[in-house]
């Protein structure tokens, strides 16, 4: 039998137990809900990629589930669910979600049918699904070429799918040259036009019109406008040649369409792929994702501004954050003296960090960009006002917004950082004549950088993620040009840019089809959660490096 201070000793050992148990349990449950999301967003996000077959959907006589009293229609399924049984429990409730595509046609993308009102299913092999400028994706059989100078060219032509094949990637150099010439091109002449057109009014205000200065000026303009519009009919003729040749092709429910293949993206036989070829395709897919610029309200083509756009973005944050969130962390461990004041000031930084984002958006607008940004156009843009230059939204304003909200982030973890450096690193380095600022600077400041940078990925992580401030401070649905591009300066602070996250609000509440926009939903979601990824795992490599640089000190 025991004694009784060794089972009270063992009792008290084993008090705290059942806490432990409950702790990780809660851990596990935590990490299993977070697995279970990003899977669900890798899956439904790829999945939006993936190349699905498109079956041919014949109902049953009498059925009023078609489309124009149609009893066949053409579409890739999309979803199949269960309704709320009413009624009849001895019918069937599956029901079927399918994208029939022709929106111009049908006047929707989706429809949804009642399994008990189809009769047969199929796939028919000759089916064609043609990816378009506007209207989405149009589904069905090909008739025949309209090629200008020669006529009709039947699909039983041995030839038509090798011309059909030439004349889209014709078309599609020909919408390359044509975005090149009015980006690049006349871009160009727009804006050396816009800086003449402010040195013009400045002019006019302090010299009589005819003088030696500005008539350079409008000389210079006469010779801009005329390239500019050589340009513009280069633009015009390419974009009417456009328009040479047309398929046409019959809707699955019988009627015949034509099509201008200068509206035509891409175009495939679905049912006709095998495996390696759907996943070529879902390869391209992909591609186009991320290199393109969004189309059809944003739930067609690509996400590429909306990613640069938040990479440059988060980069700007980081300029900015870390050396104010590192400078007065130093300042409140090194050298301010520790008293009621500093620790008022600390509580303050830890309940900024509690701060709504909203919040912090609306302080943005107000501060950055109406105080700073309209007087900064005050100053040096007085000959372009009334039109803002600085003194609106801008990635300018939106970075050092976010940088405002996860500063006190980067506070705390520099703060914890320079506090674990052992105290013996520093009466060493004083001890051998350095000063207190290059102990700081040679000895400390090293030591102290995986910590410091643990706080920058926190900051990073947050910031990149936001989307309420950026509302009010620069970001917008769609951004016609890159905050950074080929034009002088090159960086353009001031232009409004796209992010990801707000990419996401505006296809998930503001899209006028929900259904078409779910897809590119969690096909977004998953490209801002790889970039917040990619993001922290350049930052917690460079941690680790300077970690084994200096695993003699603190670390």
């Amino acid at each position: 039998m025991k004694s009784p201070p060794t089972l009270v000793r063992r009792l008290r050992s084993t008090a705290g137990e059942p806490f432990v148990w409950c702790t990780a349990m809660g851990l596990t449950i935590g990490l299993a809900m977070v697995v279970c999301l990003v899977g669900l967003i890798l899956v439904d996000g790829l999945d939006a990629f993936w190349p699905k077959r498109v079956a041919q959907i014949e109902l049953r006589q009498g059925s009023q589930a078609g489309i124009r009293n149609a009893r066949r229609l053409g579409g890739t399924i999309v979803k199949v669910q269960q309704k709320a049984t009413r009624g009849d429990e001895a019918r069937d409730q599956t029901e079927w979600q399918v994208r029939v595509g022709n929106k111009e046609t049908y006047g929707f993308g989706f429809t949804y049918l009642d399994y008990a009102e189809i009769a047969r299913v199929s796939y028919p092999p000759e089916v064609l699904v043609l990816e378009r400028l506007e209207y989405g994706d149009a589904i069905g059989f090909p008739i025949a070429l309209q090629i200008k100078g020669e006529g009709a060219l039947p699909v039983e032509a041995a030839d038509f799918p090798a011309r059909l094949r030439a004349l889209v990637a014709e078309v599609r150099q020909r919408r390359a040259a044509i975005r090149h010439i009015e980006t690049h091109d006349i871009g160009i002449i727009n804006a050396k036009m816009e800086t003449l057109r402010l040195q013009q009014r400045a002019l006019t205000r302090v010299q009589k019109a005819g003088e030696a200065p500005l008539k350079t000026i409008q000389d210079t303009m006469a010779s801009l406008q005329a390239a500019y519009e050589i340009f513009a009919q280069q633009a015009r003729d390419l974009r009417h040649r456009q328009d040479e040749h047309v398929l046409t092709y019959r809707l699955v429910t019988g009627e015949e369409r034509r099509l201008p293949l200068g509206q035509v993206v891409y175009y495939y036989f679905p049912n006709q792929l095998n495996t390696l070829q759907r996943l070529r395709l879902f390869l391209h897919n992909l591609w186009v994702f991320f290199s393109e610029e969004p189309r059809e309200a944003n739930t067609q083509g690509g996400v590429f501004p909306a990613i640069f756009g938040t990479f440059v973005m988060t980069l700007l944050m980081s300029l900015a954050v870390t050396p104010f969130g590192v400078l007065a962390a130093l300042y409140l461990r090194e050298y301010a003296k520790q008293g009621v004041v500093v620790r008022t000031v600390r509580i303050a930084v830890n309940n900024l960090a509690g701060v709504p984002s909203i919040v912090f958006g609306v302080f943005g607008l107000g501060f950055f960009v109406y105080l700073v940004g309209g007087t900064i156009d005050q100053l040096f843009f007085a000959t372009a006002l009334p039109t803002p230059t600085f003194g609106t939204g801008g990635i300018l304003w939106a970075a050092l917004t976010l940088a405002l909200m996860t500063v006190p982030v980067v506070i705390v973890a520099t703060e914890e950082a320079l506090a674990a450096v052992p105290r013996g690193m520093r009466e060493g380095s004083l001890a051998c004549g350095a000063s207190k600022w290059q102990t700081i600077q040679r000895v400390v400041l090293p030591a102290a950088a995986p910590g410091i940078l643990t706080g920058l990925i926190l900051a990073m992580a947050r910031g990149a993620g936001e989307v309420a401030p950026l509302m009010l401070v620069g970001v917008v649905k769609l951004a016609p040009t890159l905050p950074i591009d080929t034009l002088f300066p090159f960086v353009h602070l001031d232009r409004k840019f796209m992010h990801l996250g707000f990419h996401i609000y505006d296809l998930g509440f503001q899209s006028p089809d929900s259904d078409a926009a779910q897809p590119m939903v969690f096909a977004t979601t998953l490209c801002l959660i790889t970039l917040i990824v990619v993001l922290n795992i350049g930052a917690i490599f460079l941690r680790d490096r300077l970690r084994k640089k200096y695993a003699t000190g603190a670390f």
